[in-house]
């Protein structure tokens, strides 16, 4: 996806947040959505971009002002060295979490109370094995963010998936 494409993609209100904030993006690869996100931040912001295998001088171009701080670990196995996070990005990356329910567990446990998910999936529940082992759906996302407690579950936008087995959705998801 071109950078234009996913800043328009993942285009909400509760992204704006006044004042400096601090995000991560777990699972980056090339830094897509974390661009993105940041062209909704405010100079002084922080995200942090995880993955379990930076690409070798990888550098996410960001607007002046905003600070990315690249860490490579697996954010399901591993624990953060960062917490009270404003927000959390996971883009294609929740559909490689065998155990979705307990990760959803472990997330709260560094995001703020009013802190926000904002997901990036493939609409479907079959698998493709390797590429998307552990599909959600945005009605099965729906369901299991809402056993965990969050109300604010909103599909903010949707497109054909360049693989062209089902569509990708973006998602806003809070307390």
């Amino acid at each position: 996806m071109r950078t234009e494409d996913a800043i328009q993609f993942i285009r909400h209100k509760e992204l704006s947040i006044s004042g400096p904030s601090n995000w991560a993006d777990l699972g980056c690869g090339a830094g897509t959505f974390t661009t993105a996100l940041a062209h909704y931040l405010e100079p002084g912001s922080v995200i942090h971009a995880v993955d379990q295998k930076l690409a070798a001088g990888l550098h996410i171009p960001v607007p002046a002002g905003i600070q990315v701080k690249t860490l490579e670990l697996d954010f399901v196995k591993d624990e953060w060295p960062f917490a009270q996070l404003d927000g959390i990005v996971l883009g294609n990356a929740l559909h490689y979490v065998r155990d979705q329910s307990a990760f959803i567990e472990k997330l709260k446990r560094y995001l703020k109370p009013e802190g926000k998910l904002l997901i990036v999936e493939y609409n479907t529940d079959r698998p493709v094995p390797t590429w998307v082992p552990y599909p959600l759906s945005y009605h099965s996302l729906e369901k299991l963010f809402k056993t965990h407690g969050y109300n604010h579950i909103e599909m903010i936008g949707e497109r054909p998936s360049v693989y062209g087995n089902a569509n990708l959705y973006t998602a806003i998801i809070r307390k």
